[in-house]
């Protein structure tokens, strides 16, 4: 059975960094597509990045580029989340995401493209 955890979020004044990690049991992380999204309140969950199985290839949403970095440690089982020049509108529920796959590079920003799920973890970001 897999399994995704994630850790990291909390309360950050704007302009201020947090990193998210997401650790994966139950499958070698390398047979996983991974990707982050996010859910702000009342809202849908929101593709935020993607990370090819060797971290060779990354992928991001236009309104987290230049300011999120995803990253994965294989070895580790962990996939991570540097957030930096936060902003309150940054602000929801951040969860990380699997699929099984055998590509080498495949994403999607469809939530329910997505085998596995962890249970999410609160990032506030104030003014």
């Amino acid at each position: 059975q897999v399994q995704l955890v994630e850790s990291g979020g909390g309360l950050v004044q704007a302009g201020g960094s947090l990193r998210l990690s997401c650790v994966v049991s139950g499958r070698t992380l390398s047979s996983i597509g991974m990707s982050w999204f996010r859910q702000a309140p009342g809202k849908e969950r929101d593709f935020v990045a993607a990370i090819s199985w060797n971290g060779g290839s990354t992928y991001y949403a236009d309104s987290v580029k230049g300011r999120f970095t995803i990253s994965r440690d294989n070895a580790k089982n962990t996939v991570y989340l540097q957030m930096n020049s936060l902003k309150p509108e940054d602000t929801a529920v951040y969860y990380c995401a699997g699929k099984e796959t055998t590509a080498s590079w495949w994403r999607s920003e469809t939530a329910s493209s997505y085998n596995y799920w962890g249970q999410g973890t609160q990032v506030t970001v104030s003014a």
